[in-house]
């Protein structure tokens, strides 16, 4: 059996990735920073599934968090097949409203994470020859939209620089940009959501459906939507200062209330 470790995995997308991976009979390692929640997931996945689940609490806009994973997913004796690097959140707030050290950790957990991560697994994995790595980034890594889309636009370029680099090692490399998904997300971050279109929202187990078809196919970008791939490509078409314009009336409309 392989084994999948899974940043950010109690809620959303990460939760979704591990109910899907579960009852394709993988073992799981399973990562957040609530232990309690964790050990319920852990639980609840092995009597569901007769799968062996593996928490780690960690938090990863720590050093220590993040060196807790890497170790793991660096381990040889107990070899991880797959990382989704799925932990992330969002800030409330304009640019400049939002504080510098909120700002710095979302860098941390959205970038620095996910370098670190993935740089450990893929070094494992490709002195095995085989093994994947999802990051999931977001539809606003296209959009002009403050530290958020920038991180989630480092996210895709360095996932698909690295996939070209690896290409012929036996290790793959995607990086997931789905649209706004019922999860946590909004909520934690204080988002308010009732102007968002019924049409926009997509269903986090659906979305992992089309991400593992995606990698299975071998893309480096999974967009998991008809509604958002044609929206990507009218945005890449769109003169930036347009875009940009659109984009924060959006955010002013959508986000944070």
């Amino acid at each position: 059996m392989t084994t999948a470790l899974i940043t950010g995995s109690t809620s959303g997308i990460g939760a979704a990735f591990a109910r899907r991976l579960a009852a394709d009979g993988h073992n799981l390692v399973l990562v957040a920073r609530d232990t309690a929640r964790l050990g319920e997931q852990a639980t609840e996945l092995h009597d569901r599934h007769g799968i062996e689940a593996e928490v780690l609490t960690a938090d990863l806009a720590t050093d220590e968090g993040i060196e807790a994973v890497a170790a793991r997913v660096s381990d040889r004796k107990h070899a991880v097949d797959l990382l989704v690097n799925n932990a992330g959140f969002g800030n409330k707030g304009l640019y400049l409203d939002v504080p510098m050290a909120d700002e710095l950790r979302m860098l941390k957990v959205h970038c620095e994470a996910v370098l670190r991560l993935t740089s450990a697994a893929a070094e494992s994995m490709r002195g095995r020859g085989r093994g994947g790595v999802v990051n999931v980034a977001s539809t606003a890594a296209f959009l002009p939209r403050g530290t958020y889309g920038a991180s989630k636009a480092w996210v895709v370029q360095f996932t698909q620089g690295v996939a070209r680099d690896l290409a012929g090692s036996g290790v793959r490399l995607m990086v997931l940009c789905p649209g706004f998904v019922r999860t946590e997300f909004h909520e934690r971050a204080g988002m308010g959501t009732d102007g968002i279109p019924g049409w926009m929202w997509l269903d986090a187990d659906k979305v992992v459906t089309a991400a593992l078809a995606d990698l299975a196919r071998g893309k480096s970008l999974s967009i998991p939507d008809p509604r958002y791939k044609a929206l990507m490509g009218v945005a890449k078409v769109t003169p930036r200062g347009l875009l940009g314009g659109v984009s924060s009336k959006a955010g002013r409309r959508y986000g944070p209330k």
